[in-house]
């Protein structure tokens, strides 16, 4: 593919496997994205720019990048409105019929390539994506200086929410899970508390943490019909439940307490505006996602990568997939 004007060519370092990777490949769908023709994967990435089309000057050859994996309509209602996430004509990477970038090249618009802060490393790079997604969350929780937020699972997504969170200003996050090797792994982060909820019950743990008023947010990140059951203790009233989890079945909504507590829903899809923000993160030591990196394989060992993806063990948060040698 030709770099045309606005466009620059990456070579690729490192990518991400997801969990979206992950339901392609075991799965071969997605709600109504389904694959119907042969599809690379891969859309959390980092990498080297090799060329720079016209127009390009915020970027040059050589320089450390990662990008932003959907591309929108700039001239669609919901670009012009800021909302691109939501823009139905999106062209999001490895989201069929789109192909993802487990590639060694990818011609990519220079507006939505963002250059890493030196100290920042590929890897590192490659999970601005999924944390982006916590940023998007914290943006929309409206988070004030000392909140308590809840949330409701400990895998990669939950995780990053909850680091965004705190970096977002929550004076604690209480994360809940029923594996506790992924507790432990989030408990590493300075004033998150875990609790296991096959040991412990989530709402009187919030209850004895906040003098039984309940926390200022909840994340539901879970996707978890079985969430929603009790999902309503947890706020405190005028609390604030942001669903960030996409449950694949329908889940039960309390209407009554959430009106008579006046609870505010928000929800999230992707992000938007929260690259630059999470860079800026990064870079200054704020966050430091290394320790969220399970393990690296060559790309040669990609279906190694994906086969343990599949097995979800307890201990695995992010697994990466180096497309070239140091």
């Amino acid at each position: 593919m030709s770099v045309g004007p606005g466009m620059v060519r990456i070579a690729i370092h490192t990518v991400g496997v997801c969990g979206s990777d992950v339901h392609y490949y075991t799965h071969g769908k997605i709600g109504p994205f389904v694959v119907k023709a042969p599809m690379v994967l891969g859309h959390e990435a980092a990498g080297t720019i090799v060329e720079v089309g016209d127009g390009v000057s915020h970027l040059q050859v050589g320089d450390r990048v990662c990008m932003e994996p959907g591309i929108p309509d700039p001239n669609s209602r919901a670009s012009r409105l800021g909302l691109y996430n939501i823009d139905p004509a999106v062209e999001f990477w490895a989201t069929p019929p789109v192909h993802g970038v487990l590639t060694p090249e990818v011609v990519h618009p220079a507006n939505y390539t963002f250059k890493l802060p030196d100290n920042v490393s590929f890897a590192e790079g490659a999970m601005v994506e999924p944390f982006a997604v916590g940023m998007q969350a914290a943006y929309k929780a409206g988070i004030k200086p000392g909140d308590t937020a809840v949330v409701l699972g400990a895998g990669p997504i939950g995780t990053m929410v909850a680091i965004a969170a705190l970096a977002g200003g929550c004076a604690r996050v209480i994360i809940a899970d029923l594996a506790q090797p992924k507790l432990d792994i989030a408990a590493r982060y300075q004033g998150v508390i875990p609790v296991n909820i096959s040991k412990q019950n989530l709402v009187e743990e919030v209850r004895k943490l906040t003098d039984d008023w309940g926390a200022d947010l909840v994340f539901e990140c879970s996707g978890s019909p079985r969430a929603w059951e009790s999902i309503m203790a947890l706020p405190r009233p005028g609390g604030t439940i942001v669903v960030v989890g996409l449950p694949v079945e329908p889940a039960p909504f309390d209407i009554a307490t959430a009106s008579t507590r006046e609870l505010r829903i928000e929800t999230v899809f992707r992000y938007a505006h929260q690259y630059d923000r999470a860079l800026a993160l990064f870079g200054s030591g704020r966050v430091d996602l290394k320790p969220l990196i399970s393990a690296t394989f060559d790309f040669e060992d990609s279906i190694v990568a994906f086969d343990r993806a599949v097995e979800a063990r307890p201990t695995d948060v992010k697994l990466q997939i180096r497309m070239a040698k140091d």
